[in-house]
């Protein structure tokens, strides 16, 4: 089962829901970058979601260096993080065993894995894998930020309500940082509210909703990345894709592109301060797979979550039969405001890696 991203910084997350812990290793971290523990544990709090419309289950998530920290920093061989799994309930699933629930990886993963794969609390396929995944991009966004070079997020939707979206051509630090010190991380505090207002009305129904991240990062040198099969297209979302419950990926205007005629589509370039950018910012900051020197932005879709309290339809492994199930345990009626952290966090950790593969990672500001 192997979970690893990466070439010049290789992740690998290890763990399931329900077991002693889940961790992270991060191999090829520059030497001797600090890491400011309250700042990552500001932004591990991220993750929690807030009360109103997360899961019941909580957890301390305070990352346990085993290896490649040395006063407070980087040593420069692999970092090994953990965090405890202190609030399990596995007798949720005790029943689920044999009936594996809609749109969740039980079933392949019975097949691949032959049965002996952990599925309590969905194993290694849990979101739960997301604690660790934001505690080593927690780490990568301290390293870039040195550089100037921020990355943010929002949540773009939630079912039909909709926030305001990033300037693609002119989005600031401010405003993409901004959100990030918001419970629920919005642009426009009436969006929010309503989307709110509907991620309660599904739970409500005992049934959940999806929605969108859009994400924005500033400060990339020009000329980063490759054509064809390793852009940076490619490695982010190869990296946002590891995160359970992504359904697609857009950069810049995306889908809405076929759409249009290549005269609106087309961004034309400009002299600003003696640096050359382009007008508009359709191409989201990438093009042929290389940075532009464009603000990067890039949108992320999310189903809505599969474990829903209505009757469901399923089948029995055990007898080959079809049957129903009613799902236990601790969900979210939405997963969105969770997932804004996360996003923000595998981008850090693909960017960090391309620009080390390429040994473009700019010298820290003063």
């Amino acid at each position: 089962m192997a979970s690893e991203f990466g070439n010049a910084l290789k992740l690998s997350l290890f763990g399931e829901s329900h077991g002693t812990a889940v961790g992270a290793v991060l191999d090829g971290l520059p030497a001797g970058e600090f890491i400011d523990r309250e700042t990552l544990a500001a932004f591990l709090a991220r993750r929690s979601g807030g009360k109103r419309y997360s899961t019941p289950r909580k957890e301390a998530d305070v990352p346990a260096f085993l290896s490649g920290v040395k006063n407070g920093q980087t040593t420069g061989s692999p970092l090994c993080l953990t965090m405890e799994n202190a609030n399990v309930r596995s007798a949720d699933y005790h029943a689920l065993a044999d009936t594996p629930r809609p749109s969740h990886a039980d079933y392949p993963a019975r097949v691949k894995y032959r049965g002996f794969e952990d599925s309590a609390g969905g194993g290694h396929f849990s979101g739960r894998l997301t604690a660790p995944l934001c505690a080593a991009g927690g780490i990568c966004l301290q390293i870039l930020a040195r550089r100037n070079i921020l990355i943010g997020a929002h949540i773009a939707s939630i079912g039909t309500v909709s926030d305001e979206r990033f300037d693609p051509a002119a989005v600031t630090g401010d405003v993409l940082t901004k959100p990030g010190s918001l419970v629920f991380p919005t642009l426009d505090e009436t969006a929010g509210q309503r989307m709110q207002d509907e991620i309660e009305a599904a739970a409500a129904e005992a049934d959940s909703v999806g929605g969108v991240v859009e994400c924005g990062a500033i400060g990339l040198p020009t000329g980063v990345g490759s054509p064809l099969f390793d852009g940076i297209e490619n490695r982010l979302s190869a990296m946002i894709f590891g995160i359970g419950a992504v359904r697609g990926i857009e950069f810049g205007t995306g889908f809405a592109a076929s759409a249009m005629r290549g005269s609106e589509h087309n961004d034309a370039y400009c002299i600003e301060d003696g640096t050359v950018r382009t007008k508009t910012n359709h191409h989201g900051g990438v093009l042929g797979g290389i940075t532009t020197g464009m603000p990067l932005v890039f949108r992320v879709a999310f189903k809505p979550t599969p474990s829903i309290g209505r009757l469901q339809h399923t089948v029995d492994l055990n007898t080959m039969t079809e049957t129903t199930i009613t799902i236990q345990g601790r969900h979210d009626p939405c997963i969105v405001p969770r997932a804004v952290p996360c996003v923000e966090a595998a981008a850090a950790i693909a960017l960090l890696d391309c620009l080390l593969a390429e040994q473009a990672l700019p010298t820290p500001k003063s």
